[in-house]
Protein backbone atom coordinates (compact mmCIF):
# COMPACT_ATOMS: atom_id res chain seq x y z
CA UNK A 1 0.00 0.00 0.00
CA UNK A 2 1.21 3.48 -0.84
CA UNK A 3 2.00 5.67 2.15
CA UNK A 4 0.66 9.20 1.92
CA UNK A 5 1.55 10.69 5.29
CA UNK A 6 -0.44 13.42 6.96
CA UNK A 7 1.53 16.54 7.87
CA UNK A 8 1.61 15.49 11.51
CA UNK A 9 3.04 12.06 10.54
CA UNK A 10 5.86 13.68 8.59
CA UNK A 11 6.45 16.01 11.56
CA UNK A 12 6.60 13.05 13.98
CA UNK A 13 8.98 11.10 11.75
CA UNK A 14 11.29 14.09 11.39
CA UNK A 15 11.19 14.67 15.14
CA UNK A 16 12.46 11.13 15.71
CA UNK A 17 15.16 11.61 13.10
CA UNK A 18 16.32 14.88 14.64
CA UNK A 19 16.21 13.80 18.30
CA UNK A 20 18.32 10.85 19.51
CA UNK A 21 15.97 10.78 22.50
CA UNK A 22 12.33 11.31 21.61
CA UNK A 23 9.07 11.00 23.52
CA UNK A 24 6.27 10.87 20.97
CA UNK A 25 2.90 11.21 22.65
CA UNK A 26 0.67 10.32 19.73
CA UNK A 27 -2.95 9.78 20.62
CA UNK A 28 -4.21 6.30 19.85
CA UNK A 29 -5.06 5.85 16.19
CA UNK A 30 -2.66 8.44 14.78
CA UNK A 31 -0.31 5.84 13.33
CA UNK A 32 2.69 6.02 15.65
CA UNK A 33 4.02 2.68 14.36
CA UNK A 34 4.31 3.76 10.72
CA UNK A 35 5.79 7.14 11.73
CA UNK A 36 8.49 5.34 13.70
CA UNK A 37 9.11 2.68 11.06
CA UNK A 38 9.59 5.39 8.44
CA UNK A 39 12.26 6.96 10.66
CA UNK A 40 13.89 3.57 11.26
CA UNK A 41 14.03 2.90 7.51
CA UNK A 42 15.73 6.25 6.93
CA UNK A 43 18.23 5.76 9.75
CA UNK A 44 19.11 2.18 8.80
CA UNK A 45 18.93 1.98 5.02
CA UNK A 46 19.60 5.54 3.87
CA UNK A 47 21.77 7.21 6.51
CA UNK A 48 23.40 4.04 7.91
CA UNK A 49 23.34 5.55 11.40
CA UNK A 50 21.66 2.56 13.04
CA UNK A 51 22.45 -1.14 12.67
CA UNK A 52 20.08 -2.99 15.00
CA UNK A 53 16.71 -1.93 16.43
CA UNK A 54 14.82 -3.44 19.34
CA UNK A 55 11.10 -2.71 19.60
CA UNK A 56 9.52 -3.43 22.99
CA UNK A 57 5.73 -3.69 22.93
CA UNK A 58 2.75 -5.45 24.51
CA UNK A 59 2.60 -9.12 23.48
CA UNK A 60 -0.12 -8.94 20.85
CA UNK A 61 1.21 -5.66 19.48
CA UNK A 62 4.71 -7.12 19.04
CA UNK A 63 3.32 -10.29 17.51
CA UNK A 64 0.61 -8.82 15.28
CA UNK A 65 0.58 -5.03 14.88
CA UNK A 66 4.24 -4.24 14.12
CA UNK A 67 4.72 -7.10 11.59
CA UNK A 68 1.46 -6.10 9.89
CA UNK A 69 2.64 -2.47 9.63
CA UNK A 70 6.04 -3.44 8.21
CA UNK A 71 4.42 -5.64 5.57
CA UNK A 72 1.61 -3.20 4.80
CA UNK A 73 3.51 -0.20 3.42
CA UNK A 74 5.35 -0.17 0.11
CA UNK A 75 7.93 2.37 1.27
CA UNK A 76 9.14 -0.01 3.97
CA UNK A 77 10.05 -2.80 1.54
CA UNK A 78 13.51 -4.08 2.38
CA UNK A 79 13.03 -3.61 6.12
CA UNK A 80 13.19 -7.02 7.80
CA UNK A 81 12.10 -8.15 11.26
CA UNK A 82 12.18 -11.03 13.69
CA UNK A 83 9.53 -11.69 16.34
CA UNK A 84 11.15 -12.69 19.64
CA UNK A 85 8.16 -14.46 21.16
CA UNK A 86 7.42 -18.06 22.15
CA UNK A 87 9.45 -20.67 23.98
CA UNK A 88 12.96 -19.85 25.11
CA UNK A 89 14.39 -21.84 22.21
CA UNK A 90 12.17 -19.95 19.75
CA UNK A 91 13.18 -16.61 21.24
CA UNK A 92 16.90 -17.40 21.05
CA UNK A 93 16.51 -18.57 17.45
CA UNK A 94 14.70 -15.32 16.61
CA UNK A 95 17.47 -13.26 18.22
CA UNK A 96 20.15 -15.13 16.30
CA UNK A 97 18.40 -14.43 12.99
CA UNK A 98 20.16 -11.53 11.15
CA UNK A 99 17.57 -8.81 10.58
CA UNK A 100 16.90 -5.10 10.99
CA UNK A 101 14.25 -5.03 13.72
CA UNK A 102 13.71 -7.38 16.64
CA UNK A 103 10.23 -7.31 18.16
CA UNK A 104 9.88 -8.46 21.76
CA UNK A 105 7.10 -8.31 24.32
CA UNK A 106 7.80 -6.24 27.42
CA UNK A 107 7.53 -9.25 29.76
CA UNK A 108 10.68 -10.72 28.19
CA UNK A 109 12.89 -7.63 28.51
CA UNK A 110 14.44 -8.84 31.76
CA UNK A 111 15.03 -12.29 30.23
CA UNK A 112 16.68 -10.76 27.16
CA UNK A 113 19.07 -8.61 29.17
CA UNK A 114 19.76 -10.79 32.22
CA UNK A 115 19.18 -14.40 31.21
CA UNK A 116 19.31 -14.99 27.45
CA UNK A 117 23.09 -14.96 27.24
CA UNK A 118 22.91 -12.90 24.04
CA UNK A 119 24.85 -9.61 24.05
CA UNK A 120 22.70 -6.50 24.14
CA UNK A 121 24.03 -4.71 21.07
CA UNK A 122 20.97 -2.78 19.90
CA UNK A 123 21.89 0.81 19.09
CA UNK A 124 18.25 1.94 18.86
CA UNK A 125 15.38 0.97 21.15
CA UNK A 126 11.72 1.81 20.64
CA UNK A 127 9.34 1.40 23.55
CA UNK A 128 5.81 1.10 22.22
CA UNK A 129 3.62 2.07 25.16
CA UNK A 130 6.19 3.93 27.20
CA UNK A 131 3.69 3.96 30.05
CA UNK A 132 4.45 0.27 30.63
CA UNK A 133 7.78 1.46 32.10
CA UNK A 134 6.23 3.79 34.65
CA UNK A 135 7.08 1.47 37.57
CA UNK A 136 10.69 2.02 38.65
CA UNK A 137 10.56 -1.12 40.81
CA UNK A 138 9.68 -3.45 37.92
CA UNK A 139 12.30 -5.86 36.60
CA UNK A 140 11.84 -4.62 33.04
CA UNK A 141 12.68 -1.06 34.14
CA UNK A 142 15.75 -2.05 36.16
CA UNK A 143 17.10 -4.32 33.43
CA UNK A 144 16.67 -1.79 30.64
CA UNK A 145 18.22 0.93 32.81
CA UNK A 146 21.40 -1.18 33.16
CA UNK A 147 21.98 -1.25 29.41
CA UNK A 148 20.60 2.21 28.67
CA UNK A 149 24.10 3.82 28.32
CA UNK A 150 24.82 1.50 25.37
CA UNK A 151 21.81 2.69 23.39
CA UNK A 152 22.41 5.56 20.95
CA UNK A 153 18.78 6.28 20.15
CA UNK A 154 15.69 5.93 22.34
CA UNK A 155 12.09 6.46 21.27
CA UNK A 156 9.15 6.29 23.64
CA UNK A 157 5.68 6.01 22.13
CA UNK A 158 2.41 6.32 24.01
CA UNK A 159 -0.96 7.99 23.97
CA UNK A 160 -1.30 7.79 27.75
CA UNK A 161 1.89 9.14 29.38
CA UNK A 162 0.52 9.99 32.82
CA UNK A 163 -2.63 7.96 33.27
CA UNK A 164 -2.25 7.90 37.06
CA UNK A 165 -0.81 11.38 37.46
CA UNK A 166 2.49 13.17 37.02
CA UNK A 167 4.38 10.76 39.28
CA UNK A 168 4.35 8.26 36.39
CA UNK A 169 6.56 10.51 34.27
CA UNK A 170 9.74 10.13 36.31
CA UNK A 171 10.42 6.47 35.44
CA UNK A 172 9.42 6.95 31.81
CA UNK A 173 11.83 9.83 31.28
CA UNK A 174 14.54 8.23 33.45
CA UNK A 175 14.63 5.42 30.87
CA UNK A 176 14.60 7.86 27.96
CA UNK A 177 17.18 10.47 28.97
CA UNK A 178 18.92 8.75 31.92
CA UNK A 179 17.64 11.36 34.34
CA UNK A 180 18.82 14.53 32.59
CA UNK A 181 15.47 16.34 32.86
CA UNK A 182 13.54 14.96 35.82
CA UNK A 183 16.49 13.76 37.87
CA UNK A 184 18.19 10.43 38.48
CA UNK A 185 16.33 9.59 41.68
CA UNK A 186 12.61 9.31 42.34
CA UNK A 187 13.08 10.69 45.86
CA UNK A 188 14.51 13.96 44.57
CA UNK A 189 11.77 14.23 41.93
CA UNK A 190 9.15 13.70 44.62
CA UNK A 191 10.67 16.27 46.97
CA UNK A 192 11.07 18.85 44.21
CA UNK A 193 7.61 18.66 42.67
CA UNK A 194 5.19 17.02 45.13
CA UNK A 195 3.82 17.20 48.63
CA UNK A 196 2.14 14.42 50.63
CA UNK A 197 -1.58 14.09 49.97
CA UNK A 198 -3.32 11.13 51.59
CA UNK A 199 -1.55 9.87 54.65
CA UNK A 200 -2.00 8.09 57.97
CA UNK A 201 0.37 9.55 60.55
CA UNK A 202 3.81 8.61 59.16
CA UNK A 203 2.51 6.51 56.28
CA UNK A 204 2.08 8.48 53.02
CA UNK A 205 -0.31 6.89 50.54
CA UNK A 206 -0.20 9.44 47.73
CA UNK A 207 1.32 12.74 46.63
CA UNK A 208 -0.04 15.78 44.86
CA UNK A 209 1.86 18.31 42.73
CA UNK A 210 3.10 21.51 44.32
CA UNK A 211 1.65 24.75 42.92
CA UNK A 212 3.27 25.40 39.55
CA UNK A 213 4.90 21.96 39.44
CA UNK A 214 2.93 20.73 36.43
CA UNK A 215 4.01 23.64 34.26
CA UNK A 216 7.65 23.27 35.29
CA UNK A 217 7.67 19.53 34.60
CA UNK A 218 6.21 20.10 31.16
CA UNK A 219 8.84 22.75 30.43
CA UNK A 220 11.66 20.41 31.48
CA UNK A 221 10.62 17.64 29.11
CA UNK A 222 9.34 19.77 26.23
CA UNK A 223 12.57 19.76 24.20
CA UNK A 224 12.40 15.98 23.59
CA UNK A 225 8.62 15.60 23.65
CA UNK A 226 5.90 16.13 21.10
CA UNK A 227 2.22 15.54 21.54
CA UNK A 228 -0.67 15.37 19.12
CA UNK A 229 -4.38 14.76 19.44
CA UNK A 230 -6.32 13.08 16.68
CA UNK A 231 -9.00 15.75 16.85
CA UNK A 232 -6.41 18.35 15.81
CA UNK A 233 -5.28 16.56 12.67
CA UNK A 234 -7.85 14.04 11.50
CA UNK A 235 -11.47 14.12 10.57
CA UNK A 236 -12.31 11.45 13.10
CA UNK A 237 -15.80 9.99 13.29
CA UNK A 238 -17.92 11.15 16.19
CA UNK A 239 -17.51 9.27 19.47
CA UNK A 240 -20.65 9.04 21.57
CA UNK A 241 -20.19 8.24 25.27
CA UNK A 242 -23.26 6.69 26.84
CA UNK A 243 -24.09 5.51 30.36
CA UNK A 244 -26.62 2.71 30.75
CA UNK A 245 -27.89 2.68 34.36
CA UNK A 246 -29.11 -0.48 36.06
CA UNK A 247 -30.86 -0.56 39.41
CA UNK A 248 -30.27 -3.19 42.09
CA UNK A 249 -33.20 -4.68 43.96
CA UNK A 250 -33.65 -3.91 47.64
CA UNK A 251 -32.11 -7.25 48.61
CA UNK A 252 -29.18 -6.82 46.24
CA UNK A 253 -28.57 -3.29 47.46
CA UNK A 254 -28.70 -4.47 51.06
CA UNK A 255 -25.93 -7.01 50.37
CA UNK A 256 -23.87 -4.36 48.59
CA UNK A 257 -24.24 -1.85 51.42
CA UNK A 258 -23.42 -4.49 54.02
CA UNK A 259 -20.15 -5.26 52.25
CA UNK A 260 -19.41 -1.57 51.84
CA UNK A 261 -20.05 -0.76 55.50
CA UNK A 262 -18.93 -3.95 57.27
CA UNK A 263 -16.37 -5.28 54.76
CA UNK A 264 -17.90 -8.74 55.17
CA UNK A 265 -21.08 -10.50 54.04
CA UNK A 266 -22.51 -14.04 54.17
CA UNK A 267 -23.69 -15.50 50.87
CA UNK A 268 -24.84 -19.07 50.28
CA UNK A 269 -23.23 -20.16 53.55
CA UNK A 270 -19.95 -18.56 52.44
CA UNK A 271 -18.36 -15.67 54.28
CA UNK A 272 -16.87 -13.10 51.93
CA UNK A 273 -14.68 -10.40 53.41
CA UNK A 274 -12.36 -7.60 52.32
CA UNK A 275 -9.16 -7.16 54.30
CA UNK A 276 -8.41 -3.58 53.25
CA UNK A 277 -9.67 -0.67 51.19
CA UNK A 278 -8.19 -1.99 47.94
CA UNK A 279 -9.77 -5.41 48.46
CA UNK A 280 -13.05 -3.75 49.35
CA UNK A 281 -12.97 -1.75 46.13
CA UNK A 282 -12.52 -4.97 44.16
CA UNK A 283 -15.35 -6.74 45.97
CA UNK A 284 -17.72 -3.82 45.42
CA UNK A 285 -16.88 -3.65 41.72
CA UNK A 286 -17.55 -7.37 41.43
CA UNK A 287 -20.87 -7.05 43.24
CA UNK A 288 -21.89 -4.15 41.03
CA UNK A 289 -21.21 -6.41 38.04
CA UNK A 290 -23.36 -9.20 39.49
CA UNK A 291 -21.10 -11.81 41.11
CA UNK A 292 -18.29 -12.10 43.61
CA UNK A 293 -15.45 -14.51 44.38
CA UNK A 294 -15.22 -16.43 47.65
CA UNK A 295 -11.93 -17.11 49.45
CA UNK A 296 -11.72 -20.37 47.47
CA UNK A 297 -12.27 -18.54 44.17
CA UNK A 298 -15.76 -19.94 43.84
CA UNK A 299 -18.23 -17.68 42.04
CA UNK A 300 -21.32 -16.55 43.93
CA UNK A 301 -23.95 -14.91 41.72
CA UNK A 302 -25.82 -11.89 43.07
CA UNK A 303 -27.80 -10.40 40.20
CA UNK A 304 -28.20 -10.32 36.41
CA UNK A 305 -28.92 -6.60 36.04
CA UNK A 306 -25.93 -5.91 33.81
CA UNK A 307 -26.51 -9.05 31.75
CA UNK A 308 -30.07 -7.87 31.06
CA UNK A 309 -28.79 -4.45 30.02
CA UNK A 310 -26.15 -6.07 27.82
CA UNK A 311 -28.84 -8.14 26.11
CA UNK A 312 -30.78 -4.97 25.34
CA UNK A 313 -27.65 -3.33 23.89
CA UNK A 314 -26.83 -6.32 21.70
CA UNK A 315 -30.39 -6.46 20.41
CA UNK A 316 -30.39 -2.71 19.89
CA UNK A 317 -27.29 -2.99 17.70
CA UNK A 318 -29.52 -4.69 15.10
CA UNK A 319 -26.88 -7.07 13.86
CA UNK A 320 -23.96 -4.63 13.98
CA UNK A 321 -20.88 -6.14 15.64
CA UNK A 322 -20.51 -5.45 19.36
CA UNK A 323 -17.24 -5.49 21.30
CA UNK A 324 -17.54 -6.12 25.06
CA UNK A 325 -14.83 -5.13 27.55
CA UNK A 326 -14.86 -7.21 30.73
CA UNK A 327 -12.67 -7.12 33.84
CA UNK A 328 -13.34 -10.16 36.04
CA UNK A 329 -13.27 -13.76 34.82
CA UNK A 330 -16.66 -14.41 36.37
CA UNK A 331 -18.02 -11.66 34.12
CA UNK A 332 -16.61 -13.56 31.15
CA UNK A 333 -18.11 -16.87 32.32
CA UNK A 334 -21.55 -15.40 32.95
CA UNK A 335 -21.61 -13.56 29.63
CA UNK A 336 -20.58 -16.75 27.82
CA UNK A 337 -23.35 -18.66 29.56
CA UNK A 338 -25.94 -16.24 28.26
CA UNK A 339 -24.66 -15.12 24.85
CA UNK A 340 -22.80 -16.60 21.93
CA UNK A 341 -19.55 -14.64 22.07
CA UNK A 342 -15.94 -15.08 21.02
CA UNK A 343 -12.89 -13.80 22.84
CA UNK A 344 -10.32 -11.85 20.85
CA UNK A 345 -7.04 -13.46 21.82
CA UNK A 346 -5.24 -14.72 18.71
CA UNK A 347 -4.14 -13.25 15.40
CA UNK A 348 -6.93 -15.18 13.68
CA UNK A 349 -9.50 -13.69 16.09
CA UNK A 350 -8.33 -10.19 15.12
CA UNK A 351 -8.54 -10.98 11.40
CA UNK A 352 -12.00 -12.50 11.73
CA UNK A 353 -13.25 -9.53 13.75
CA UNK A 354 -11.96 -7.05 11.19
CA UNK A 355 -13.67 -9.05 8.41
CA UNK A 356 -16.97 -8.64 10.24
CA UNK A 357 -17.24 -12.35 10.98
CA UNK A 358 -17.71 -12.05 14.76
CA UNK A 359 -21.11 -10.58 15.77
CA UNK A 360 -20.26 -10.31 19.49
CA UNK A 361 -16.65 -10.28 20.69
CA UNK A 362 -15.00 -9.88 24.08
CA UNK A 363 -11.67 -8.40 25.10
CA UNK A 364 -9.90 -7.89 28.40
CA UNK A 365 -8.37 -4.39 28.61
CA UNK A 366 -5.16 -5.64 30.20
CA UNK A 367 -4.39 -8.08 27.37
CA UNK A 368 -5.96 -6.42 24.33
CA UNK A 369 -6.05 -2.76 25.23
CA UNK A 370 -2.83 -1.61 23.50
CA UNK A 371 -2.10 -1.26 19.84
CA UNK A 372 -4.61 -3.63 18.27
CA UNK A 373 -6.36 -2.35 15.17
CA UNK A 374 -9.99 -3.40 15.53
CA UNK A 375 -11.66 -0.43 13.86
CA UNK A 376 -12.55 -2.34 10.68
CA UNK A 377 -14.76 -4.83 12.50
CA UNK A 378 -17.23 -2.61 14.32
CA UNK A 379 -18.00 0.67 16.02
CA UNK A 380 -19.86 -0.32 19.21
CA UNK A 381 -18.04 -0.95 22.50
CA UNK A 382 -19.73 -1.96 25.75
CA UNK A 383 -17.98 -1.67 29.11
CA UNK A 384 -19.61 -4.43 31.17
CA UNK A 385 -17.33 -3.67 34.12
CA UNK A 386 -15.05 -0.71 34.68
CA UNK A 387 -11.35 -0.36 35.50
CA UNK A 388 -9.61 2.26 37.64
CA UNK A 389 -6.83 2.45 35.03
CA UNK A 390 -7.19 5.45 32.73
CA UNK A 391 -4.50 4.02 30.46
CA UNK A 392 -6.34 0.74 29.87
CA UNK A 393 -9.65 2.56 29.58
CA UNK A 394 -8.44 4.99 26.92
CA UNK A 395 -6.44 2.38 25.05
CA UNK A 396 -9.40 0.00 24.87
CA UNK A 397 -11.69 2.75 23.59
CA UNK A 398 -9.09 3.54 20.94
CA UNK A 399 -9.29 0.04 19.47
CA UNK A 400 -12.43 1.25 17.67
CA UNK A 401 -12.18 5.06 17.75
CA UNK A 402 -9.07 5.51 15.65
CA UNK A 403 -7.86 6.38 12.17
CA UNK A 404 -9.59 4.18 9.59
CA UNK A 405 -12.91 4.04 11.45
CA UNK A 406 -15.72 5.06 9.09
CA UNK A 407 -18.72 5.04 11.42
CA UNK A 408 -19.78 6.88 14.55
CA UNK A 409 -18.31 5.06 17.53
CA UNK A 410 -20.66 4.42 20.43
CA UNK A 411 -19.13 3.53 23.81
CA UNK A 412 -21.64 2.25 26.36
CA UNK A 413 -20.87 1.97 30.08
CA UNK A 414 -23.22 -0.27 32.05
CA UNK A 415 -23.35 1.45 35.44
CA UNK A 416 -24.96 0.01 38.55
CA UNK A 417 -26.73 2.99 40.04
CA UNK A 418 -25.49 4.34 43.40
CA UNK A 419 -22.51 1.99 43.48
CA UNK A 420 -18.75 2.25 43.14
CA UNK A 421 -19.24 2.30 39.35
CA UNK A 422 -20.05 6.01 39.58
CA UNK A 423 -16.89 6.65 41.62
CA UNK A 424 -14.76 4.92 38.99
CA UNK A 425 -16.26 7.03 36.20
CA UNK A 426 -15.55 10.20 38.18
CA UNK A 427 -11.97 9.10 38.88
CA UNK A 428 -11.35 8.38 35.19
CA UNK A 429 -12.58 11.85 34.28
CA UNK A 430 -10.30 13.47 36.90
CA UNK A 431 -7.23 11.58 35.70
CA UNK A 432 -8.09 12.43 32.13
CA UNK A 433 -7.80 16.12 32.92
CA UNK A 434 -4.27 15.73 34.31
CA UNK A 435 -3.17 13.80 31.26
CA UNK A 436 -4.83 16.20 28.83
CA UNK A 437 -3.00 19.09 30.53
CA UNK A 438 0.32 17.35 29.86
CA UNK A 439 -0.54 16.66 26.24
CA UNK A 440 -1.65 20.25 25.66
CA UNK A 441 1.58 21.57 27.18
CA UNK A 442 3.85 19.71 24.74
CA UNK A 443 1.54 19.62 21.76
CA UNK A 444 3.26 19.92 18.41
CA UNK A 445 2.53 23.16 16.61
CA UNK A 446 2.59 22.42 12.91
CA UNK A 447 2.89 25.13 10.34
CA UNK A 448 -0.36 25.25 8.47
Amino acid sequence: MQYHPHDYQTYATNFILEHPVAAVLLEMGLGKSVCTLTAIYELMLNRFEVESVLVIAPLRVARDTWPAEIEKWDHLKGLTYSVVIGTEAERIAALNRPTHIYLINRENVDWLISKSGIPFDFDMVVIDELSSFKSYSAKRFKSLLKVRPRIKRMVGLTGTPSSNGLMDLWAEFRILDMGQRLGRYITNYRIMFFVPDKRNQQMIFSYKPKPGAEKLIYQLISDITISMNSADFLKMPECVINEVPVVLSEKERSLYEEMRDEMVISLEEEEIDAVNAAALSGKLLQMANGAVYTEDKEIVKIHDRKLDALEDLIEGANGKPVLIAYWYNHDLHRIKERFKVREIKTSQDIKDWNKGEIPVAMIHPASAGHGLNLQSGGSTLVWFGLTWSLELYQQTNARLHRQGQTETVVIHHIIAKDTIDKDVMKALRRKEKTQSDLIDAVKARLRR
